[in-house]
């Protein structure tokens, strides 16, 4: 991003659109797309998800950008100054936009926990944890036991968790 001013701009097109699309396409994308193909059918799940890109994901990308712009051009950088410019007449649209500032941070939250499994996930695969596991039995049971689910032979509660997600 370069400094113009007061606010931070993007530098190029380029990297506002992979921006955009990094946040689009998320990790859930990235962690779920190749089981859900796997087990719905493979090529079929891509149908949905097309459909699904094109009639509501770009719309709302473009809906999402041009609020941005629009706010933006009245030096608003939030969510909810942002619908303060789009609807003036209602005065309490503005802390519906509060829900722009708290869904980011419910997403973030979330991403965390996740990267904290695969921090873990890692370390046990180093450490030689997953040597004695040979079936998927073996394993569900190493993971329930690692989220705290039940207390088995691998962990005893869910502290080992709480250990990676700090």
């Amino acid at each position: 991003m370069k400094q113009s001013g007061k606010r931070d701009s993007w530098g190029s097109r380029l990297g506002i659109i992979m921006a955009v699309a990094g946040s689009a396409i998320g990790l859930g994308n990235f962690l779920r797309f190749p089981a859900k193909a796997a087990s719905n059918g493979g090529g079929a799940f891509m149908i949905p998800y097309f459909v699904a890109l094109l009639l509501l994901g770009i719309p709302l990308m473009w809906i999402e950008w041009t609020l941005g712009r629009y706010g933006g051009g009245f030096e608003h950088g939030t969510a909810p100054g942002i619908f303060h410019s789009v609807w003036q007449k209602n005065r309490f649209i503005k802390y519906f936009g509060v829900i722009g500032i708290f869904g980011p941070l419910v997403i973030f939250t979330y991403y965390t926990f996740i990267e904290s499994w695969t921090i873990a996930y890692s370390f046990f695969a180093l450490t030689g944890k997953y040597a004695n596991i040979g079936n998927q039995v073996d394993m569900q049971s190493f993971l329930q036991g690692f989220q705290g689910v039940v207390r088995n032979q691998h962990f005893n509660g869910i502290n080992t968790a709480y250990f990676f997600s700090c």
